[in-house]
C-alpha cells in the first residue's frame, strides 16, 4: 500500500509533467532546451522526487530525453518520430474505435458533431487542435478501455507538438474536416470496418503531411 507521502509525490509529479508538457507542445520550451531539476523543483515548491518522476513520464511520452552528462532536455523534432507516433496512433485509435462503436450513445455522437463543427473555420491552430482532439476523443474514449485511452491521450499530446511546429506550412484544415465527416458518417451508419479504415488512414496521412513539413524545415 502506498503511504500518503508517496501518493502526494505522484500527484505532484503528474501536475509538473502536465505543465511541462503544455510548454513543450506549445513551443514555449524549445527543442534541445535543458530542463533544470533545481529550478523546476523551486518553481513548484517541490522536492526533487516528483520532478524526477515528472521527467520519467515526459520521457515515456517522447517529449524529453535524458543525455549522459547533459541532463534532461526537450526532445528534438524528427520526421521519423512523427511517423512512429502516427503509426502507433493509427493502430491504437482504430482498436479503440472498433470497441467503441457498439457502445456509442446519442450523446457521444452529439459531441462528435459539435467537435466537428468547432473545427470549421478556426484560424488559430491551438483552437483547431483542441477541437480536433475532442472529435477523436468523442469516438474513441467510449471504448471503455482506460489503459488504451491513456496511451492515445499521450500520443495526442506528442502529435499536437508536431502540429504546432509545422502548421504554418500545411494546408491542413479543410482536408481533415472532410475526413472527419466521412468517419462520422460511417459510424452513424454502423459501418464499423469502413469507419476504422477511414480513421486509420486519416491519422497516417496526417502523419505523412507533418513529417514532410518538418523535413522542409
Amino acid at each position: 500500500m502506498l503511504d500518503e507521502s508517496t501518493e502526494d509525490d505522484r500527484s505532484l509529479a503528474a501536475r509538473i509533467a502536465r505543465a511541462l508538457a503544455a510548454q513543450i507542445v506549445s513551443g514555449a520550451l524549445k527543442p534541445g532546451e535543458r530542463l533544470r531539476q533545481d529550478q523546476i523543483a523551486q518553481a513548484f515548491k517541490a522536492s526533487h522526487v516528483p520532478v524526477r518522476e515528472a521527467f520519467r513520464r515526459l520521457e515515456a511520452q517522447g517529449l524529453v530525453v535524458t543525455e549522459p552528462r547533459r541532463g534532461v532536455r526537450v526532445a528534438r523534432l524528427d520526421p521519423s518520430d512523427v511517423m512512429e507516433v502516427a503509426e502507433i496512433r493509427a493502430s491504437l485509435e482504430a482498436l479503440a474505435l472498433r470497441h467503441a462503436v457498439p457502445k456509442l450513445a446519442a450523446s457521444d455522437l452529439d459531441r462528435a458533431r459539435q467537435a466537428l463543427e468547432n473545427c470549421i473555420g478556426k484560424t488559430e491552430v491551438a483552437d483547431w487542435e483542441a477541437a480536433n482532439r475532442a472529435f477523436h476523443e468523442s469516438i474513441t474514449t467510449p471504448c471503455g478501455l482506460p489503459r488504451l485511452n491513456a496511451a492515445i491521450a499521450d500520443l495526442h499530446r506528442t502529435s499536437a507538438r508536431h502540429l504546432f511546429a509545422t502548421w504554418q506550412t500545411l494546408d491542413w484544415q479543410p482536408r481533415s474536416d472532410d475526413e472527419h465527416r466521412a468517419i462520422l458518417k460511417a459510424i452513424e451508419a454502423k459501418q464499423v470496418d469502413t469507419a476504422v479504415e477511414l480513421l486509420s488512414k486519416h491519422v497516417l496521412e496526417a502523419g505523412h503531411a507533418l513529417a514532410a513539413a518538418l523535413e522542409k524545415q
